[in-house]
């Protein structure tokens, strides 16, 4: 703006002296022109922020403790922020907020809508045909589900399957927009099995064994324009362990924007240490959205930090559409929230806060959000993670988890695994438990490891090790969700499992994939301790007993017995009342008739003898039976 003052008022000196001379007047007329046009294309650059505090944030920092009080206290601020979407339910939350805080989801999100309004497009996260579990839900079950969310108040529906299988998810997106919503189709990030060197010749020389790259740039985008076929209206390229280094971002994302025609989101996680540098690639290569929490809910395990995006974003002059003005006011209540949660809190690093409506950097670190995108842009790995890394020193996150990133498996898993190793006093097994790992997962046809597959090859990689420890040989001890896996019950995988392998693990050759047609709905009981109502009342609560069996049902018990006790208070508390009064009604009859003299009281007396109603006792049982059979004729 001050440059286009300025040129104005040369412009106007300029006329004044030099009327007549058109050559300086073309040129002056030329270079407004030109610099208006560079204006406009500059402002005209856009990416959206898709917020994930509420959701992705808490879950992955604070285990979704986040009670309804929690999220009521933010809600006016994240309405005043106007993200482009926020995610706020699905996941762990819908199962977390019955099981630890006895509340009830569908009024979570309920109020969530209320409080955000039309600001930003709510979103929620559930996998496919899956929904929440290990099992496909039969299609009444997920059409109910996405179309109730969507009528709750959901915009978008994240929709992903565990093994990019995409038949998974085609019911889902097709359920979403009929009803409305916007499809998100997801398609896993994941990264090739790093297979341990194998010892040859007598234990003397280390072979790597060959394996055929398979998560390829080609990879993503094939499955990208299988899910933009189905109808989605957007493609995330979603890493849930954060694996996704800047040297694949930038090209992954580059090749989804050549050759697919809807938007396309990034989210990944800065557990191993390539969130940030990741994210700025992306944003790079020209990524329509990107995900990110609010600073103090940020870094770790979580996605990287709104604030420090924006400021790349605003080096870039690339414009985010954030009212940054409230940000400061909603991360002091976020700082307050996240002490109330100290007990979940594994980290306790508060990172430095940043007002971007105020606040400016130091030179210095100026200087690393430069040279960040300098390297960026000539595809500069080694000297791009240097510079993120020390801009998250700088406003105190936590340093990269080098056990994540070195053994390349999501941060989850790794913490599974040894938690299951120390639980049996085992833990000096875990290097060969992620040896393990590579080809576990490759004999169960190579399985993206993201949830549930990664829990489910961490555990049978573990269970193998404590074969071997036994001297028992592989596969003697698996579990029923592996067994699954390998027999095709959850999808087709990556590549196809070997016959002998899934005859051995099932006791068949032949892929059988899982079979709705023998799905049972979860018993609805009728709790007769509490005046006989149904555990699940309504459609909502039916749903959450089909989705989360044990929690729902313990959940819904609760809930039958709080109302049946509120009910009871009540009418204890009207029948209290009713006493009350016609206590104080006689009390007052009483005063009154002692306050009359005798020959008031004998008046009374006379005239209440005089027009007393006599009946026999047979005419006062006819009535009473009377009575009684109205009320039966009502019921």
């Amino acid at each position: 703006m001050w440059v286009l003052y300025h040129i104005r008022n040369i412009f106007k000196s300029f006329t004044k002296r030099f009327f007549f001379h058109k050559k300086l007047y073309v040129k002056i007329l030329f270079f407004i022109f030109t610099l208006l046009i560079l204006k406009k294309s500059t402002m005209s650059k856009q990416i959206k922020i898709r917020d994930l505090t509420l959701r992705d944030g808490q879950q992955s920092l604070f285990a979704t403790r986040m009670t309804q009080e929690h999220i009521d206290r933010t809600l006016p601020y994240f309405r005043n922020a106007g993200f482009y979407a926020m995610e706020v339910w699905g996941g762990a939350v819908p199962d977390s907020v019955m099981r630890y805080l006895n509340e009830n989801p569908w009024d979570r999100l309920a109020k969530i809508k209320d409080g955000i309004g039309d600001a930003s497009l709510l979103t929620a996260l559930s996998r496919g045909r899956n929904l929440f579990g290990y099992n496909p839900y039969p299609e009444e079950v997920i059409e109910g589900f996405n179309r109730l969310a969507v009528k709750s108040g959901i915009d978008i529906m994240r929709i992903f399957d565990a093994l990019n299988d995409m038949n998974n998810i085609s019911s889902t997106i097709r359920y979403v927009k009929n009803n409305k919503g916007l499809a998100d189709g997801t398609v896993c990030y994941t990264v090739d099995p790093k297979l341990p060197a194998e010892k040859v010749f007598f234990g003397m020389i280390k072979k790597q064994p060959k394996f055929k790259p398979l998560f390829t740039v080609d990879y993503f985008v094939k499955k990208a324009k299988e899910v933009e076929n189905l109808g989605a209206d957007m493609i995330t390229l979603k890493d849930m362990a954060g694996l996704v280094n800047p040297a694949s971002a930038g090209p992954i994302i580059r090749a989804l924007k050549k050759n697919i025609n809807i938007p396309i989101d990034f989210h990944t996680h800065c557990t191993p240490g390539y969130g940030l540098a990741s994210v700025l690639m992306a944003i790079i290569n020209g990524v329509d959205i990107v995900d990110t929490n609010m600073m103090t809910f940020a870094g770790g395990t979580a996605a990287p930090a709104y604030e420090i995006i924006h400021l790349f974003c605003q080096k870039l002059n690339i414009e985010t559409n954030v009212n940054i003005e409230g940000l400061r006011d909603l991360n002091d209540e976020l700082i307050k929230i996240r002490k109330e949660l100290a007990n979940y809190d594994n980290y306790k690093m508060f990172p430095r806060q940043f007002d971007l409506s105020k606040d400016t950097l130091p030179k210095g670190i100026e200087k690393l959000f430069d040279d960040a995108i300098i390297a960026a842009e000539d595809e500069n790995e080694d000297k791009l993670l240097a510079a993120t890394f020390k801009i998250e020193e700088y406003f105190n996150f936590p340093g990269p988890n080098t056990n994540v990133r070195d053994a390349e498996i999501p941060g989850g898993m790794y913490s599974n695994m040894l938690a299951q190793l120390k639980q049996l006093k085992l833990e000096d097994l875990l290097p060969r438990v992620l040896e393990a790992v590579p080809k576990v997962r490759i004999d169960a046809g190579c399985p993206p490891l993201v949830t549930p597959t990664s829990q489910i090859v961490g555990v049978q990689a573990v269970n193998c090790v404590l074969d071997e420890n036994k001297e028992k040989p592989w596969y003697s001890n698996t579990n029923t969700q592996f067994i699954n896996l390998v027999k095709g019950s959850y999808g087709k995988t990556p590549i196809p499992v070997k016959s002998q392998f899934r005859e051995k693990i099932t006791g068949s050759p032949e892929e059988i994939p899982y079979d709705t047609s023998g799905y049972k709905k979860q018993k609805n009981k009728i709790l007769t301790e509490y005046d006989s109502v149904k555990m699940a009342e309504g459609e909502k609560n039916e749903l959450l007993l089909e989705l989360f069996p044990a929690v729902a049902e313990k959940f819904l018990t609760c809930c039958a017995e709080k109302n049946y006790l509120d009910k009871t208070k009540t009418e204890r508390e009207k029948e209290e009342e009713l006493r009350r009064k016609q206590e104080e009604e006689f009390y007052r009859e009483k005063r009154e008739y002692e306050n009359l003299s005798d020959e008031e009281k004998q008046d009374r007396l006379t005239q209440g003898l005089y027009n007393y109603k006599w009946t026999t006792y047979f005419e006062e049982q006819e009535v009473l039976k009377k009575v009684k059979n109205a009320n039966c004729n009502c019921n």
